[in-house]
């Protein structure tokens, strides 16, 4: 450092020590002001980022189950091709799993209509970890 650079650096120092009250409080505020701008801008970046983990979650849900549908509708066509073999006629094992279908949708509506949303209620409270 060169002896003008310390003079500078000595006179910041002063200037810095002997500011006035106005000047303080502006610098004050001023500081305080773009700090808290900062940790807004923080907070709603963690919140964008928040907000699309929650969606990527939910569209991979949504994507498998539209996958497990589809696989669901295929074994249960296989089911009925082979129960339409094992009987002989194509249309019997469509029928019989046809009925078997229409018979857990009456036991759920009219025998047990609160089993379900039971059964749902807690599957869905135990996977938050509620008991």
């Amino acid at each position: 450092m060169t002896s003008q650079s310390l003079r500078n650096s000595g006179k910041k120092l002063l200037d810095h020590k002997h500011k006035s009250l106005p000047e303080l409080l502006d610098d004050t505020v001023t500081s305080t002001y773009e700090d808290v701008m900062a940790i807004i801008e923080a907070k709603t970046e963690l919140v964008k980022i928040d907000l699309t983990k929650k969606i990527a979650i939910a569209a991979s849900i949504l994507i498998l189950v539209v996958v497990l549908l589809i696989g669901i509708a295929y074994l249960i066509t296989t089911v009925a091709l082979l129960l339409g073999e094992l009987t002989g006629h194509l249309f019997a094992g469509y029928l019989l799993v046809s009925l078997a279908f229409l018979s857990c949708f009456f036991f759920f509506m009219k025998f047990k209509p609160d089993l379900l949303p039971n059964l749902i209620q807690k599957i869905l409270l135990s996977s938050h970890d509620y008991k």
